[in-house]
């Protein structure tokens, strides 16, 4: 990252200020200023099993993430399974683990010492469907799932390894509850919800305001981009920022612009409560195995993507498994495919810089409790330059999202520090900013 000393005045449009007042829903107190890290547990090591999870803990602690999101660890079907080992998402039994991944007691010792090394740790819930040898096909009446004319279950997409329940039926909701319950009462921290828009909205509102009431702590992620899912009466704690995803990616191939971003942050201000999380990220399961990796869709703008995953209102930021060494391949999704080497390189240092920067700037913060954006003018078109601020914090950030240099005139309000390392001397940034580049100063 090159230094750039500044010139010019900041004119401020700031995004939000008008919002409707609002009840906010109550998040857990450690959630705000957290970094999630999915942990895909068949590829995370040679082994893939829980205790090769709970061996590289201590180097997920020095990365610094707080959230460890496991991808689905329950038994899965042999029924109609895709591949060689199946999909992690096609679950025979909720309340069992996989035996490819160890025991019940491996998992609660992975649990236990997530714990001791000050994780939080959430499951993946895949409440939508299951696998066609799932025990409720044989212990539940017929109308547990959805079924055709002659009485098969179906499923959705080409999902053919799965059986889509049927949520008419309020029994498939207590049971559900149920299973939940289940994990919580062992002590996990929460669910991402898999596919939670494929279910009716009255299924949410059914069972999870109890649910957080009964367990105030725990943190709910919604996969799904529906607004209505996160409001005081549904009580997800947070939703997908599938919109920006797929933007970043249309940016970085010169598709979108900077004033689409814009257009972005002031649609989702109006359209979620303050209080709402939004997840961002450059990458996750579903986007590397058949999207492609970050490099193949963003290129040379990956990093700068990853800066605005970290720096945007509302957002929390994700890091999936491989990210922080800057792994260029994807992961097989049903077969074994594991990481072996985990070397720290300079994405760790970037992902590293980027979660102390999360974790020291409560401007920064997702929901109400982070400052709004208020954008920079007077800047090239092809940049993108905000800044955030809670009393007496501030962040500015400025991202060049196009492919040719920027010159970039900046007139500071006192003394800042970069997000990465290098003190920033005297008050204006005068100078180019580098293709796909970035400035993030924190004060």
């Amino acid at each position: 990252m090159k230094k750039i000393f500044i010139v010019m005045t900041v004119i401020a449009a700031v995004i939000g200020c008008c919002r409707k007042a609002e009840k906010a829903p109550v998040h857990p107190e450690w959630s705000y200023n957290s970094v999630m890290y999915e942990v895909n547990i068949r590829q995370f090591s040679p082994e893939g099993t829980f205790k090769g999870v709970e061996a590289q803990l201590p180097r997920l602690q020095k990365l610094g993430v707080d959230i460890l999101w496991l991808m689905p660890m329950y038994e899965i079907g042999t029924v109609e399974r895709k591949g060689t080992l199946g999909s992690y998402y096609a679950i025979s039994d909720y309340r069992k683990v996989n035996p490819e991944f160890g025991t019940m007691e491996d998992f609660e010792a992975l649990l236990a010492k997530a714990h001791e090394l000050g994780f939080k740790v959430i499951l993946d819930w895949v409440a939508n469907q299951t696998a066609p040898d799932h025990i409720w096909m044989t212990t539940e009446p017929a109308d547990f799932y959805e079924r055709d004319s002659l009485g098969n279950a179906i499923w959705e997409y080409d999902w053919t390894d799965t059986r889509s329940l049927n949520y008419e039926n309020e029994a498939v909701w207590a049971a559900q509850d149920s299973c939940m319950r289940f994990w919580l009462d062992k002590g996990v921290d929460g669910f991402r919800c898999d596919a939670a828009g494929e279910m009716p909205a009255k299924f949410w509102e059914a069972v999870l305001p109890a649910m957080n009431a009964d367990y105030p702590d725990a943190f709910f992620l919604a996969e799904a981009e529906k607004p209505g899912l996160v409001n005081p009466d549904v009580t997800f704690d947070e939703t997908y920022a599938w919109e920006l995803h797929h933007m970043m990616n249309e940016v970085a191939q010169g598709k979108k612009t900077v004033a689409d971003l814009k257009d972005y942050v002031a649609r989702d201000a109006e359209a979620t409560p303050a209080s709402a999380f939004r997840l961002m990220f450059t990458s996750n399961h579903d986007e590397n195995s058949w999207a492609g990796t970050e490099f193949e869709r963003m290129g040379a703008a990956a990093d700068v993507m990853a800066v605005l995953c970290f720096t945007l209102p509302k957002g929390q930021p994700l890091i999936y498994t491989g990210q922080e060494i800057g792994l260029d391949r994807r992961l097989a999704f049903f077969e074994k495919d594991p990481i072996t080497d985990w070397s720290a390189n300079r994405y760790t240092d970037f992902f590293s810089a980027l979660v102390d920067l999360r974790h020291s700037n409560p401007a920064l913060a997702a929901g109400e409790k982070g400052g709004p954006a208020v954008w920079l003018e007077g800047l090239p078109e092809g940049v993108l330059g905000f800044s955030r601020e809670v009393e007496d914090n501030k962040v500015i950030v400025l991202a060049n999202l196009t492919g040719n240099a920027q010159p970039v005139h900046l007139e500071l309000d006192g003394d800042y520090i970069s997000a990465f390392g290098d003190e920033i001397a005297g008050e204006f940034i005068d100078g180019m900013l580098e293709p796909w580049d970035y400035i993030v100063l924190q004060k």
